[in-house]
């Protein structure tokens, strides 16, 4: 009977004791978001993912620098257009670089701009060899 009463004693000291520190640590917990890339302008944008594109050395951190580049309120510059492609063709993967090309289209705001990026591109594609998913009738 003593054991029992020493028991949930001790049992309900361990379990205050546990709950008390949970809840001044949430209290004076803060979250912290990231928020160093708000007011960045659209020049930095595009400088600092043509510097992540050319420093790019496999297919993951190629495909998670596009995700990241896509989900801008924004249709990245034709130079970070080029050096996604030109990463993708050095990692090999030719898919992806038709993809970008998707990408852009998912993103532009009418086939007009489309054809633009197109036409600018024109002599980049065809030194690496990449159509796009129309000229390939897919």
């Amino acid at each position: 009977m003593l054991r029992t009463a020493l028991t949930g004693a001790v049992a309900r000291s361990l379990t205050a004791r546990a709950i008390a520190p949970a809840r001044s640590t949430l209290a004076l917990s803060t979250r912290f978001y990231s928020s160093a890339h708000e007011d960045e302008s659209f020049e930095s944008f595009t400088e600092r993912y043509v510097k992540f594109f050319d420093g790019v050395e496999d297919l993951f951190e190629l495909q998670r620098g596009l995700n990241n580049a896509f989900a801008y309120d924004l249709v990245p510059a034709p130079s970070v257009i080029e050096s996604a492609l030109r990463a993708s063709r050095r990692v090999n993967d030719y898919a992806t670089a038709v993809r970008i090309f998707e990408g852009i289209k998912e993103k532009v705001e009418n086939e007009g701009q489309y054809k633009q990026y197109l036409d600018e591109l024109a002599p980049l594609r065809q030194e690496l060899g990449v159509l796009t998913k129309e000229e390939m009738n897919l």
